[in-house]
């Protein structure tokens, strides 16, 4: 699932404050966060499985970096518990710990932990034809 970093660049004064506001703009999460919905994530925040991160992840096979990512915890790594074990909340969408070019993320990698989500809705835009109003007695 990819993000929108709203301010959109990683600028020293972005990175230093403690809190992230992001977009949400892919599948992966769904049906836990959808497309359109925005996240407050807390930076150095403590992780344990369970919780849902924004994350860097490996560059793609052929070498270019991916987009910071949201992603659930779902343990430590069992041959290193030093690291972070990904996961998609939809399996068939996006990338997890399971692909072989991404595997489990050092704590570095995990940058933020999720502690709000706003589930942003489209506007329902269709126009409704008004009758006439009523008579009146």
């Amino acid at each position: 699932m990819d993000l929108d970093l709203l301010h959109g660049r990683r600028d020293p004064l972005t990175v230093a404050l403690p809190f992230a506001l992001v977009r949400v703009t892919g599948a992966s999460m769904e049906p836990t966060l959808r497309a359109g919905d925005l996240l407050l994530a807390r930076r150095g925040a403590s992780v344990r499985p369970g919780d849902v991160v924004l994350c860097d992840l490996p560059p793609d096979p052929w070498g270019r970096p991916r987009p910071t990512a949201v992603k659930r915890v779902t343990g430590t790594d069992p041959d290193d518990p030093g690291r972070w074990w990904v996961e998609s909340d939809d399996p068939r969408a996006g990338v997890s710990s399971f692909d072989p070019t991404v595997g489990s993320l050092p704590p570095e990698a995990v940058h933020a932990r999720v502690i709000l989500r706003v589930r942003c809705r489209k506007w329902d835009l269709r126009v409704r034809r008004v009758g006439p109003a009523p008579a009146r007695d």
